[in-house]
């Protein structure tokens, strides 16, 4: 009798909704592979619902990639798996900080040398450059991407900024009179099982290199141009912002309180005015630069790293 195939998991999440959808993806798949689940644990853990000081105070470290520590996996580093699956979210367009932490590590090397790998996000809108990071450290561990499904927010992007803040600071998801439920929305999380059928014949047949199109014939990324063009904007300023407040000191400290402060209170102003800003500018350059940007949307959707 033939062995059935090893899905290792590795995941972190605040809310519990990431770990709904990787249970909806790997639904089908329950009978046909043996899976287990690795729950990253930061040595200190994150909030939530988060305090709003806090909450700006960690974005410094996430965007330079200098995480919290996490505990040590439960997991066998020396363990066989078929595929591993990185599910995470992104944090101020980076990889949440316990998710740059396992993939800096030296378990993730032993863990994910030659082995394919699936990323599975779920998220808001923007994670382009978070995806970049992430490829860049699965190609240090020597990992192969075979594929990547993204779960977003589909409200208008001001409105999922409001309902994410409303969730992250205060813990309510549900919806007002005026604002949609928080997050991914019910259905997709709930029709995410379809991924499983690709995923399977791969694991069957050992074949990866027509699973991310295999994927994206499912709608397992979609992307707007604009957003592309909002990412880039965005990430150039926390940049910026992550030298300025680390300058005074690492994260907590008092010295550094009044930049984080500072950017806190600059932040969402920049947003709702950017924003706006930048959809008019994206629809000129979709005009002037239509062959560009589409190629920057291909680029973002596929699964190589440039």
């Amino acid at each position: 009798m033939n062995e059935r195939p090893k899905i290792l998991v590795v995941y972190y999440t605040q809310t519990g909704q990431l770990k709904r959808i990787i249970d909806h993806v790997l639904a089908p798949l329950g009978g046909k592979a043996d899976i287990t689940f690795e729950q990253l644990v930061p040595v200190r853990p994150f909030p939530f619902p988060w305090g709003k000081q806090e909450f700006y105070d960690t974005m410094p470290e996430t965007v330079q990639g200098t995480p919290r520590g996490i505990e040590p996996l439960k997991v066998d580093v020396n363990a066989h798996f078929d595929l591993v699956i990185m599910a995470y979210q992104p944090w101020f367009l980076s990889p949440s900080q316990p998710t740059a932490a396992f993939l800096q590590s030296e378990a993730a090397a032993g863990l994910l040398k030659d082995k394919p790998v699936i990323t599975l996000l779920g998220c808001r809108n923007m994670w382009l450059n978070a995806q970049e990071k992430v490829k860049g450290y699965l190609q240090k561990a020597g990992a192969k991407l075979v594929g990547n499904i993204v779960l977003v927010d589909k409200s208008p992007n001001l409105v999922s900024l409001i309902t994410v803040l409303r969730w992250a600071f205060k813990g309510k998801k549900e919806a007002t009179r005026f604002l949609p439920q928080a997050g991914v929305q019910e259905n997709e999380i709930l029709t995410s099982d379809r991924f499983a059928a690709p995923i399977a014949a791969a694991l069957e047949n050992r074949q990866w290199d027509k699973l991310h199109q295999q994927l994206l014939n499912l709608q397992s990324v979609e992307l707007l141009p604009n957003l592309v063009l909002l990412e880039n904007n965005g990430i150039s300023a926390f940049r910026f912002w992550a030298r300025f407040i680390s300058a005074k000191g690492g994260p907590g400290a008092p010295e550094r309180q009044g930049r984080v402060t500072m950017y806190r209170s600059l932040l969402l102003v920049g947003i709702f005015v950017l924003t706006p800003v930048t959809l008019i500018s994206s629809l000129i350059k979709l005009n002037l630069k239509r062959n560009e940007l589409a190629r920057e949307v291909e680029y973002y959707k596929g699964i190589t790293l440039r």
